[in-house]
């Protein structure tokens, strides 16, 4: 298992992974480092927990559209250009793997 160093909100953390999935993870908090800054701009530094949270409320937002939004896709009829039923299950799946994850990360995070 590796070992990994990520910043967020200017402070750093060690988070385990699966070997290979360092560049991922560092992918990953740097896009929830992005969304933390931009709450804290717009709200403020209201406290490392709080806007850890507010973070993640947003992002599972973020998540909650997708899933509505593949599942509209899934019940509309088939059209030339849009996702085959194949696409759209590997899509449903990767969706759930990154929920997945950052379930894995946000429980990690809140460890510390």
């Amino acid at each position: 298992m590796a070992q990994v160093s990520i910043r967020i909100n200017g402070r750093s953390y060690d988070i385990a992974c699966d070997d290979g999935q360092e560049e991922r993870i560092h992918a990953l908090a740097s896009y929830v480092d992005e969304r933390v800054r931009e709450i804290s701009d717009s709200v403020g530094q209201i406290g490392e927990q709080r806007l850890l949270v507010m973070t993640s409320l947003l992002i599972a937002d973020e998540l909650s559209n997708a899933h509505e939004q593949l599942a509209t896709d899934q019940k509309t009829t088939a059209e030339p250009g849009s996702l085959s039923a194949a696409e759209s299950d590997e899509l449903a799946g990767n969706i759930e793997n990154m929920a997945e994850r950052i379930e894995a990360i946000a429980g990690k995070l809140a460890k510390d």
